[in-house]
């Protein structure tokens, strides 16, 4: 079974910095586009960065220049570094990749469990 699993929430004063990481575990054939996507309470989900195999990277408009997505293909680990930050950036933030099981499966989305970001100001 495939499971994300995301570390390196936590408190942090405003302009400051945090380092999230998401290690992927299981039996798989290919990690696709990994990102990362957050929420914060009474909003919906969305999408903060995401990361091609590749390395083809893309930010929403309000973190570009402040956060940087990377990955490690040969640990199946994406990270997401996050500097100057705000308190309008406290959410709970969740990683995402696509994954293929085996070669006989189609490609399929999975969710981490999420860590908190609270930024104080």
């Amino acid at each position: 079974q495939v499971q994300l699993v995301e570390s390196g929430g936590g408190l942090v004063q405003s302009g400051g910095s945090l380092r999230l990481s998401c290690a992927t575990s299981g039996s798989f054939t290919n990690i696709y586009t990994m990102g990362w996507y957050r929420q914060a309470p009474g909003k919906q989900r969305d999408m903060v960065a995401t990361i091609t195999k590749s390395g083809t990277t893309n930010y929403e408009d309000p973190v570009k220049g402040r956060f940087t997505v990377s990955r490690d293909n040969a640990k199946n680990t994406v990270y997401l570094k996050m500097d100057s930050l705000k308190p309008e950036d406290t959410a709970v933030y969740y990683c995402n990749a696509d994954i293929k099981l085996t070669r006989w499966v189609n490609m399929r989305n999975y969710w981490g469990q999420g860590t908190q970001v609270t930024v104080s100001s």
